[in-house]
Parts: C-alpha cells; structure tokens; sequence
C-alpha cells in the first residue's frame, strides 16, 4: 500500500512543471573514454539513464521548506526506483558506484567488460567521460595590505551594499554557500559566519561542510597528494580561490570589511583539487547543497539546503566539458532552483574572444543567474565573457546582469589579503546581494523567480558599442552587461515593497509569450486549457504602468501590440481565473 501511495504522490505533479525525460534510442558512449581504457584499463564515467525527472518550472508551494522537501523526496523516490537493476548488477559484479538523485545518474570506474555490458542495459541513455574540469582562470594581483580600520572594500560602495547596511540590512538570518577549491574556515572575516562554529574551541561541521575530493584529481600522479587531503571533515583550502570568494560575499572583520552580506552565515563544498576537479565532483556537491547530508552520508535534510550558491567556476571544452555532459550539470541546476536555492554563476574569462564567449558551463544555462565582471570605473571588463549562448544554438541573454570583478581585494588562506580578477570575482557580490535581499524580506526565501527579477530589473543601465546579433549594444538587456550593474540599495528597496502576501500568491509565468524579445505584436497564451486571461499589465524597468490590456470577456489567449514602447525590459503581470503571474518581456528594436 506505501509503495502505491508513493507512485500516485510522484506522479501527480508531472503536470506541475517537472519533466519526466524518457528517450528511447541506442547508447551514447564518449569517445574518449573508450579510448582512456584501450591506454589504462580502465576509467572513470556517469551513467545517465534515460528517465531522468528534471523541474522545468516553479512549484506552487509557498515555502523554501516546502518547495525543498517536495524536491528532494521526489528525486530519491525516482532515483531508487529506476536505478534498482544497475545498482544491483554493480554490486553483484563487485564495481564500487556512487548513485546521484540530483540527476539520475550513477558514477563508477568501468573496464572493458563493464562497459561492454553496460553498453547491453536499456536504462542507460549515455555513458559519459568523467574526465578532469579546470578551474576557471583568474589574474592574481597577489599580496594586499591588512587595513587598520574597516573601510568598505570599492566594489562594495559601487554597489551601494554599504548603504544597505545603513538600513540595519546585512544578510542576517540567510545563509550563502560555495563550491569552489575549499575554505580555510579560520581566517579571521569569515571565521565566525562560518555556520558550523560555536566557540573559539569547538565547531560542528556535520551538514555545514561536505568535501566532494576522495582521492587525487586524474591530473595528479599518486606521488603528489593534495596538500589538505581527501574525504575531509572540516574545511581546508588547497588554492586561495575559495576563500577569496567567501570574503566578497560576507567577509568583515575589525580591520576589513570585505562581504557584501557580513551578518549572513556560510557552508560550503570542496569540488576541486587544486584547481581542477571532476562532473561528478561538481555534481556531488550540487546534491549535498540539495539536501545536506551528514559525513556518513546519511541523513539528508532539504530543510538545511542553502538560499543560495555562489559558483565561480566555468569549463570549456578545451578544459573537460562538451556537448555529452552539459544537460547532466543543467538538469541538476534546474532541479536546485524548483527547490528553492538560487544558483548564481560567473559567466566566465573569455572576453577576448567576442560575442558569444559566454560558452561554458554552468554559465550558459538557462536556469543559472549569470554574471559579468565590470572595473572600478564602472565599464566592463575586458575578460568578461559576452553573450548571446550560441553553443547550444538557443540565443539565449547571458550574463543576465554585471558586478565588480576586476582588482576585488579580499582574504586568502592564512589570512593574507589579495587582489583577484576574473568573474569569478563578480559572482559573490551577487551572492551576497541575494542574501541581502531576502534579509530585508524573508518571505522571498526560496523563490529565486522573483529574486532575479528583482535584481535585474533594478540593475544600473549599461550600454556597450558591442552588438551581438539581435541584442543591440545601445539597448537595455545587451549581451555585455545583460540588464546592467547590480545596484544592492534599489533591489532591496524593492525587495521591502513586495507585500509577504505577494510573494506566496504570484507565481513566474504560467503563460507562453512569442516572440520574447518582441518587435510589434506578442502572442499571449495560457499554459493549461482551464485558465482564462482576464486582465494584463505592463510595467517599465522603474516599476510604472505602461500598458494595460483587459478583454471583454475572459479568454484564454489575445494577441497585444507594443511598437509604441520603448526598447528595454518589461514585467507582466498577469491575472487569470487561478490567480496571478509575473513574468519578463523585452521590447527590441
């Protein structure tokens, strides 16, 4: 009877935006990996299976609680079910695995006969490379002064955080994570926002800390351990990256005020080994911040998942991925974002190369919150990746918005203090500024629909003489700045003006919108038969009315025309006979 009960619980909400992947067609098997084991013997790889359930869409439950516990139990019931008959031939044939729900995938170091009999099983959509991913690259300014006295740190005024704080708002009561290279949790600006510390002498690291790195990257020789170890039960920085990067979200001390959010508390994941890790170390800590486990792995609580993660990584082809792995991280971080955490990620270092350099995971996907980098006099930095996405031939508008990344003075292990550039840089002053917002609203937790727009329809407008296919340089959303610089005092201001009734009752767009950009004229329709439009707004980047359609009669499509507006962003909100939506429109040229 339980187990009846829970297939009728699963599938009840496959009409509430999940998606239920079940293709059907002959295996995919990397080229390089079956090369790796005709040189090796054998080699590292993830099993993707082909019923994969991936949350396209935000789910109607009100809370971040809510929405994680439903996620969560959804996946592992998915997960267990499907991968009962791989897991079971792995055990009986004597292969170590580790099984992923996140996505439902399974890591495993294959020979030749395993490959050749997984190759045999019909679950199985792709066998993938686990190959090494770089780190990625970022200038480093090296050795900076400890100050005497706690001035904010440039990026931090050029974002008006500082201002924030003014307003008694400083990311208390959320809580930010990293994944990165590692932490050394006891330097001085984050020490005490560590989540696991209790005392000068004593912390709890079970659920505040989860170390993906087991063993030694492919890259290294066994003759060259990682300097921190392996499998580790506090955090340990083996690089400065991590570190460097928690500052800039929430790093203060007497001396330094560093962070964005210093009264916001912090946990965190290793993924790298010394700069370079694995897909399955990323997507390791992807699930850890799902549903934090303790250090047996046991005991996962959704409850304790982070508001939102800060990934200053990114990795190209040339650096480990491609084409065969991209949807396994992507489906990952759509089932992150459904759950309630945001996912902000630097939009990567490869500026130089023009429109479309935002080309990397997980920058280019569509449910990641995208950053670019700009300079201290406000212009765009050169390294800073451009949109649109034009690997995977979806156009899509990437970075989504900008923030300080070149020269970000902030601490390092050993409690030294350095200048680094790169998005990476730009990434955690988003990071914070989530925390910052949803300090001045809890009731926003868990609803990164709505923090996004927040933070994109208040950026500082950034024009470029760079045009990048439709997105024109002059227009607001650009493919070098997306919607510009983000501005911390008008998004919490913002943030403060969304009633707490608002926020449970409006859901992002239940409606298609074609095209989006619109020249002229938009069709508008309802997602589900049953609805009925009954009235639709629009409102500028600065929140005023600038149009508004109300048929005769409810219905449950109408085509509107906005030639006369002017080129930029819009907010719809739409009211249908089940409630209200919000969503983005773009007026192009």
């Amino acid at each position: 009877m339980q187990f009846r009960i829970l297939v009728l619980w699963l599938s009840s909400f496959f009409l509430m935006g999940s998606t239920l992947i079940a293709q059907q067609h002959t295996i995919q098997i990397d080229v390089s990996l079956e090369d790796q084991i005709a040189v090796h013997g054998k080699a590292p790889c993830i099993l993707l299976l082909r019923d994969r359930l991936v949350f396209t869409r935000p789910l109607p439950q009100s809370t971040k609680e809510a929405r994680a516990s439903f996620v969560y139990n959804a996946l592992v019931i998915h997960a267990e079910k499907s991968q009962s008959r791989l897991r079971r031939q792995l055990s009986e044939k004597g292969y170590a695995f580790r099984p992923f729900y996140a996505t439902n995938a399974i890591s495993v170091v294959a020979d030749k006969a395993l490959l050749q009999l997984l190759a045999t099983m019909p679950e199985i959509e792709q066998i993938i490379d686990d190959q090494p991913v770089k780190l990625l690259h970022y200038k480093d300014d090296r050795m900076q002064p400890n100050h005497r006295f706690a001035e904010p740190e440039w990026g931090l005024k050029m974002i008006k955080a500082d201002s924030v704080w003014q307003m008694g708002i400083r990311g208390q009561g959320v809580v930010v994570a990293g994944q990165d290279t590692g932490y050394d949790w006891k330097v001085s600006p984050i020490y005490k926002k560590y989540k696991g510390y209790r005392d000068s002498l004593t912390a709890d690291h079970t659920y505040h800390w989860h170390d993906a790195i087991h063993k030694n990257n492919p890259r290294f020789p066994e003759s060259n351990p990682n300097p921190c170890g392996y499998s580790l039960r506090e955090p340990c920085d083996d690089d400065n990256h991590g570190t460097h990067t928690m500052g800039t979200m929430l790093g203060e001390d007497d001396a330094n005020s560093i962070g964005v959010a210093p009264a916001a508390t912090w946990i965190a994941c290793r993924n790298m080994d010394r700069g370079w890790g694995q897909p399955s170390t990323y997507m390791e800590c992807f699930e850890w911040f799902l549903a934090p486990f303790d250090h047996n792995g046991k005991n996962a609580d959704p409850s304790k998942a982070p508001h939102v993660i800060n990934n200053s990584w990114y990795c190209s082809e040339e650096e480990g991925c491609n084409p065969s792995n991209f949807k396994v991280m992507e489906e990952i971080v759509y089932n992150l974002k459904a759950s309630g955490v945001m996912v902000v990620v630097s939009a990567g270092n490869s500026g130089s190369q023009g429109c479309g350099s935002v080309s990397g995971p997980p920058a280019f996907f569509e449910p990641s919150f995208s950053v670019g980098a700009t300079t201290r006099e406000d212009n765009i930095a050169g390294f800073s990746s451009r949109g649109p996405v034009v690997i995977d031939s979806s156009f899509r508008l990437k970075p989504n918005v900008a923030a300080p990344g070149a020269g970000v003075r902030s601490v390092i292990k050993g409690g030294n203090f350095a200048a680094f550039s790169g998005t990476s840089m730009a990434g955690p002053h988003v990071a914070g500024l989530v925390a910052l917002i949803i300090s001045s609203n809890p009731s926003l937790a868990g609803k990164p629909e709505i923090i996004e727009q927040i933070i994109e329809s208040t950026a500082v407008p950034k024009t470029s003489d760079m045009t990048c296919l439709s997105f024109q340089g002059n227009s607001i959303p650009n493919a070098v700045f997306g919607y510009g610089r983000v501005d911390a005092l008008a998004a919490v201001r913002k943030a403060m003006s969304i009633p707490t009734a608002t926020t449970n009752t409006i859901q992002t767009s239940s409606l298609y919108v074609v095209p989006n950009p619109v020249h002229d004229q938009a069709f508008i329709a309802c997602t589900s038969d049953h609805e009925q439009l009954s009235q639709l707004r629009l409102f500028d980047a600065r929140g005023s009315l600038v149009f508004e359609y109300t048929p005769s009669k409810a219905q449950n499509a109408a085509v509107i025309s906005i030639g006369h507006l002017p080129e930029g962003m819009y907010f719809y909100v739409a009211k249908t006979n089940t409630g209200e939506f919000t969503g983005k429109l773009v007026r192009a040229q």
